[in-house]
């Protein structure tokens, strides 16, 4: 763990090509340097060309390219800047919608921080713009990083959604690691928890029913009562009716424990009858599945998916049960060779992060490659309106829309 934890951070640098993708990133976000920055070192084809900032010092984390022609710019002159080929928008919330149009429609590839918005009547507009129809239209992705990883991959080739009955999710970040000041609880810039870490947890719900949900349930959202703060929740959890007639449900804290503990997804299956034909043509084998994915959000540091399935033998006819027992297994799968199967060529190293896998895609998408997973804009936006629908469940309603069109 320690060794492969090392090389995620500090990756072997390989010679970048003559065609290598120039990326500008807007805004001196914290999360540059592991979204981005870090996984562009070992990217032959990915050169951090410049980063946007008001402020010259907080921007000083462009050293870390040790590219020597990494400058900081003011953001309009990013956007002019026709050497640049890409813009990683790491902004807070409410400002991806207006810099994402503006960076579309100068023509720039556009990788956007989830959450994409602020609420679905941006995704609608977004994602919708006339100029991603167009040929050679700009990519636009939204950086659900944790979806580009293999144990994710691994995961869902292991559900058939037509078998799931209940999916539950959740994650955390320590109470140590926010404070009522920064942007997770600024309404206007479309605070939250469900917009923070929640957003991961709803996406998992819809992609294991691979459905969208019909109507949240309930939403049980905990917020500050200073006035101040208190449109913006710090916890909170959600149920939803999916069109099976199943059950998600999601939380969040951003007011965890001390200990920062991993996310997980557990998703639970019906029985369902499974061939064996070492059986009589009297009897049936069923299956009633559990399978749980931790670490869902940042797999690289450790993760591990658990099978727990329960197996009985009946009469077709009578129904009755003659035989009845248990398996565990569990996988891990750091690589697409790991996961296996119809994963097993993908190109991975066991230190590449998720975003570095999502950088892998993004690139290829551009290139004219194929890519193993992509975000497309009917799932953004679909994301979106499951926020929403949880938001007014919950009271305040969904975040304010931007002015600018």
């Amino acid at each position: 763990m320690a060794s492969r934890i090392w090389a995620a951070f500090n990756p072997l640098r390989p010679a970048k090509k003559g065609d290598a993708l120039k990326f500008g990133i807007l805004g001196a976000a914290n999360i540059a340097p592991l979204a981005l920055i870090i996984p562009s070192k070992s990217h032959p084809e990915v050169i951090i060309q410049a980063v946007s900032a008001r402020d010259r010092q907080k921007a000083g984390f462009c050293k870390h390219t040790r590219h020597s022609h990494t400058r900081v710019r003011l953001t309009e002159k990013i956007l002019d800047d026709p050497n640049i080929d890409c813009i990683f928008i790491p902004l807070a919330n409410g400002l991806h919608f207006e810099w994402a149009i503006r960076s579309i429609r100068v023509g720039k590839h556009v990788l956007l921080e989830k959450p994409s918005v602020s609420n679905s009547t941006e995704a609608e507009i977004l994602f919708r713009l006339p100029e991603l129809s167009q040929p050679n239209a700009p990519a636009l992705l939204e950086a659900f990083h944790n979806r580009s990883f293999p144990s994710w991959a691994l995961f869902r080739s292991m559900v058939d959604p037509a078998d799931v009955v209940n999916v539950t999710s959740h994650s955390m970040i320590p109470w140590w690691a926010t404070s009522k000041d920064d942007i997770h609880f600024n309404y206007p810039l479309s605070g939250g928890s469900i917009m923070s870490m929640g957003t991961y947890n709803f996406a998992a719900l819809r992609l294991l029913f691979d459905a969208e949900p019909e109507e949240c349930v309930s939403c049980d959202a905990q917020a500050h009562t200073d006035g101040i703060h208190d449109k913006c929740d710090y916890e909170f959890k959600a149920q939803f009716r999916f069109p099976n007639g199943g059950t998600g449900v999601a939380s969040s804290t951003l007011n965890g424990e001390s200990i920062l503990k991993p996310s997980w997804v557990t998703v639970e299956t019906r029985k369902v009858v499974i061939p064996d034909g070492k059986l009589p043509a009297s009897h049936e084998k069923l299956q009633k599945r559990t399978l749980t994915l931790n670490g869902m959000v940042h797999g690289v540091f450790w993760h591990r998916i658990d099978v727990h399935d329960v197996f009985e033998v009946r009469g077709k006819d009578t129904g009755k049960v003659v035989k009845q027992w248990e398996e565990k297994k569990s996988h891990k799968a750091y690589t697409f060779k790991e996961a296996g199967g119809q994963f097993a060529d993908l190109p991975g190293e066991t230190h590449w992060m998720s975003y570095r896998y999502q950088l892998e895609a993004f690139v290829n998408r551009i290139k004219g490659r194929p890519t193993q997973e992509w975000v497309g804009a009917e799932d953004s936006i679909s994301q979106m309106k499951m926020i929403d629908m949880a938001y007014r469940k919950s009271g305040p309603g969904p975040r304010p829309t931007s002015e600018y069109r």
